[in-house]
């Protein structure tokens, strides 16, 4: 593929020191799949990252996934690894966690999640007889999801989940982030566009980039939007959700189409300009 035609990419691309490039994690650099444990990253991110993060003003990854698991998850087996992509940011947690130089930097996790540990699995164990078998759930230190994916009608079930979460997420003080099969309980008051927000104000950024998947992602895409800056919103495209894609400038297949896109993104910041060559 080829970059195409857009003001946000032209100003990235005549400007990149001034460029921030951010990005979700599963979906975008990681294919969906059943087990969340197993959401390995694309072979092919982190040596496109290593190629791309010189050449730019940073690459941030922004996701609802601890920062550590987030690395754990991306390493590449004989090849690079997401630490070893230089200068990479990890906003995890929606931005609550953030990984940087090795370090780690986490407020404590909000008293609430200890009521949704003790309740989760009752609400999930009720829809077992309504033949709704498969519901899983995933602590992740600082936020618990559960997920239906597993579910012979992963839809179904998680239409059946809304009501009961929404309601001993209000109990608990927390927040609903909806996601491709999972509904997750998450301290509230911060969210992707909140972070990347922060973060382009902090590298004084002349240019974004942010590419995702899912719905947490469009707080991403209206912090784009909102940034006073040239900016270019891509999708990592699905059948599973479609609203990304309606607000993208660019939308790619999945996984291994943001793995080309930034491949031909590399390619046409590595060549040399009118003033180089003369």
């Amino acid at each position: 593929m080829t970059l195409p035609a857009h003001a946000g990419l032209d100003a990235i691309v005549a400007d990149p020191a001034g460029a921030v490039i951010g990005l979700d994690y599963d979906g975008t650099l990681s294919p969906i799949v059943p087990d969340p444990a197993a959401a390995r990253v694309h072979p092919g991110v982190p040596a496109v990252l290593a190629a791309l993060a010189p050449l730019v003003r940073a690459v941030v990854i922004v996701t609802g996934r601890p920062p550590r698991t987030a690395l754990a998850l991306g390493e590449v087996s004989g090849g690079p690894s997401l630490a070893d992509v230089p200068g990479l940011v990890i906003l995890g947690h929606y931005g609550l966690e953030r990984w940087e130089d090795g370090r780690l930097t986490a407020p404590p996790p909000p008293p609430g999640l200890d009521l949704v540990r003790a309740r989760l699995p009752e609400l999930a164990a009720g829809l077992e007889g309504a033949g709704f078998d498969g519901v899983w759930i995933e602590d992740k230190d600082r936020a618990v999801a559960v997920h239906t994916r597993r579910c012979a009608d992963p839809a179904g079930a998680l239409e059946a989940l809304r009501g009961p979460v929404a309601a001993l997420a209000e109990e608990a003080g927390l927040a609903v982030e909806p996601g491709r099969m999972v509904l997750e309980l998450r301290p509230a008051g911060m969210d992707k566009g909140r972070a990347l927000s922060a973060f382009l104000a902090e590298r004084d950024a002349r240019s974004v980039m942010f590419v995702g998947d899912d719905l947490g992602d469009l707080a991403a895409f209206d912090a784009v939007e909102s940034a006073g800056i040239p900016g270019v919103r891509v999708c990592s495209g699905s059948t599973e959700v479609t609203a990304l894609a309606e607000r993208a400038d660019v939308v790619v297949d999945g996984p291994d189409g943001v793995v080309a896109f930034l491949g031909d993104l590399v390619a046409t910041l590595g060549k040399p300009s009118a003033s180089d060559r003369a």
